[in-house]
């Protein structure tokens, strides 16, 4: 739970170091490009009074400083449009087209479009400002503006990159660290279990011998011989078993039956299976352990009275089976949560029985298992499906 607990905080801390870099990131950049757009509409009112005197220069006027200001300018896309929208003269375009009559209607279509956009200078040659004689000074944001522009988009994309790989990271990190915590767990219960089981079978070996008419020897023979699986179960965890073709409907029966005899009889448990037999591959083992899993969970919710409905639906290359109990149902807001392990809605429990059949459903035998439905006062419905 601490680790769970400690990933999710290390999330969130990711999450909003990233919110807070591409907002930085934004308002720097939107306040950087506002100054640079604000310093350039002033080059280019320079530029368009450089352009004023220059038409209106006689013999006598030192255009020395006019043409330095207008050579100046290698970075601001710029064109001169006279009264009839006539190209003058244009700068720091680049043009695609091969003719220069083609060249000439796409410098006239782009000033067009800067004028429509309120992009130009107009210039009154004449001293009247109601003259038709005038020239339009059209021009765009330079390459270096349209760069910055972009450049937190970029600059967020890698954030949010980073953030994904750092969270795939980590949680493949819990992930390795969780199942070697589930491999050293089942094989030293499994060697912890080995020894008593040993030890217990030879007993009930030598009470057959000396009480052959005894009748509960059976019995303990049966649950000494329950305690080997569950150790081989345990094993098996630790390992990837081999799964082989088996007969799902032996292991659903098997598994009502144990709990029919294992529980109260408040408990009725419901067959709905198909009439004919359904194979398989699988590890009748683990599957079983799934089953009774879901079971107990239903017995548990129900506290010991209601009924558990057991269902088999076989599709083309599926199988769906589903367990619904008439318990208390799981509450909306645990529903993300009934899979991870350590959680349990439960007064005592260690919270491992559905992580462990998620783990032995989807890592073992590649199928699925979810809540298909949950109702408050009502029950649950748990769906597996696995690939014939």
């Amino acid at each position: 739970m601490q680790w769970t607990d400690q990933i999710r905080q290390v999330k969130i801390i990711l999450v909003l170091a990233a919110v807070i870099i591409a907002v930085v990131s934004l308002v720097v950049s939107h306040f950087l490009v506002h100054d640079l757009s604000v310093e350039e509409q002033n080059k280019m009112a320079v530029w368009a009074e450089a352009m004023r005197s220059l038409n209106s220069a006689d013999d006598h006027t030192d255009l020395n400083l006019v043409l330095k200001v207008i050579d100046e300018n290698h970075t601001i896309p710029v064109i001169v449009m006279d009264s009839k929208g006539e190209v003058q003269t244009y700068r720091n375009i680049s043009l695609k087209s091969r003719t220069a009559a083609d060249s000439v209607q796409a410098v006239t279509e782009k000033g067009k479009r800067w004028k429509e956009a309120g992009k130009n200078i107009r210039i009154f040659l004449g001293d009247d400002t109601l003259s038709n004689d005038f020239i339009d000074v059209c021009y765009d944001e330079s390459v270096m503006i349209k760069r910055l522009s972009s450049w937190p988009y970029v600059q967020l994309g890698v954030v949010l990159i980073f953030v994904v790989v750092a969270i795939f990271a980590l949680l493949t990190s819990k992930k390795a660290e969780q199942n070697k915590v589930w491999v050293g767990l089942s094989k030293e219960t499994a060697h912890q279990l080995g020894t008593p089981i040993s030890s217990l079978m030879a007993w009930t070996e030598i009470l057959k011998e000396n009480y052959p008419d005894d009748q509960l020897i059976p019995e303990m023979d049966k649950d000494v011989k329950r305690l080997q699986l569950i150790a081989d179960r345990f094993s098996k965890i630790g390992s990837l078993p081999e799964p082989v073709p088996s007969s799902l409907t032996e292991v659903m029966n098997h598994v009502t039956d144990y709990m029919n005899r294992r529980t109260s009889s408040k408990v009725e448990m419901v067959k709905d299976f198909p009439d004919h037999d359904i194979i398989v591959k699988m590890n009748a083992s683990l599957f079983e352990w799934v089953i009774e899993n879901l079971c107990k969970n239903a017995v548990d919710a129900m506290e010991g009275e209601g009924r558990i409905t057991l269902r088999m639906e076989e599709k083309e290359q599926k199988v769906m089976i589903e367990v619904t109990d008439t318990g208390k149902g799981i509450k909306k807001k645990d529903l993300a949560n009934v899979f991870r392990p350590g959680f349990t809605t439960k007064k005592r429990g260690w919270g491992l029985g559905l992580s462990l059949a998620k783990r032995i459903v989807e890592e073992y035998h590649h199928g699925k298992i979810w809540v298909k439905s949950s109702e408050v006062g009502k029950g649950t419905t748990f769906c597996v499906e696995l690939h014939k």
